[in-house]
């Protein structure tokens, strides 16, 4: 086990090595909340709440909605339709230019999941309509994602978590970002879990650094719509 996290540690060092300019001097922070609320046997609904800021606590940068149906293929695939509001402020004083905007999204998208040894893997194929708004001009764009998600348990509580995920604009420049990301976790119950990890955000010209703060709850509904016997 010592030996697997050391490369695991290796790898990701070795990933974030690649240095570009930072986007700023300052440290932000996400901070997030995830939900997946099991409403039947083969559908649930996606929830999440995203809270992103130029500094750990302040210079507000973007606040992100997002909602979405799941379709329960098996255990290990899942299928989703859903939307996101975006509303952000570009107004960080070294992106000159920069005007705020807003956005209607919507995306679909394929989860995958597998097991290798004591390493849970998970594979998100997404697929995004973007509709934004920036006041005096508005613009449609479409792009593809790809995230590899692994996780390992280090005990029935912690665990590690890290993820790659690749941006692909689908018009003009072929590279949005990169998204590589380390975390550890805390299992709370058997179904809710809170992260705390670091993110370097990658785009062709800059790279930001992000802490990251996220809480996972993924409730059983199901009782809530069960027809009651007379």
């Amino acid at each position: 086990m010592i030996k697997k996290l050391a490369t695991l540690f290796i790898l990701f060092g070795l990933l974030t090595v690649n240095a570009q300019q930072p986007g700023e001097d300052e440290m932000g922070a996400w901070y997030m909340y995830f939900g997946t609320n099991k409403v039947s046997e083969r559908f649930s609904i996606h929830t999440e709440a995203q809270f992103r800021f130029y500094e750990t606590t302040s210079n507000f940068n973007q606040m992100l909605l997002r909602t979405g149906l799941n379709y329960h293929i098996n255990p290990n695939a899942i299928a989703t339709a859903g939307y996101g509001y975006i509303d952000t402020d570009n107004t960080y004083f070294e992106l000159e230019g920069e005007v705020n905007s807003k956005e209607h999204r919507i995306f679909e998208q394929f989860i995958l999941k597998n097991k290798v040894w004591e390493l849970l893997f998970e594979h998100r194929y997404r697929l995004e309509q973007r509709f934004l708004d920036f006041g005096e001009t508005t613009e449609t764009q479409h792009r593809a994602r790809y995230r590899i998600q692994m996780t390992l348990p280090l005990t029935d509580t912690f665990f590690l978590n890290f993820y790659d995920e690749l941006f692909i604009n689908l018009q003009d420049d072929l590279f949005g970002q990169n998204r590589l990301y380390g975390a550890v976790g805390v299992h709370i119950t058997e179904n809710s879990s809170v992260q705390l990890g670091y993110l370097r955000n990658q785009f062709a010209n800059a790279v930001y650094n992000r802490l990251q703060f996220g809480v996972f709850y993924n409730p059983d509904l199901r009782g809530l719509f069960k027809k009651k016997k007379p």
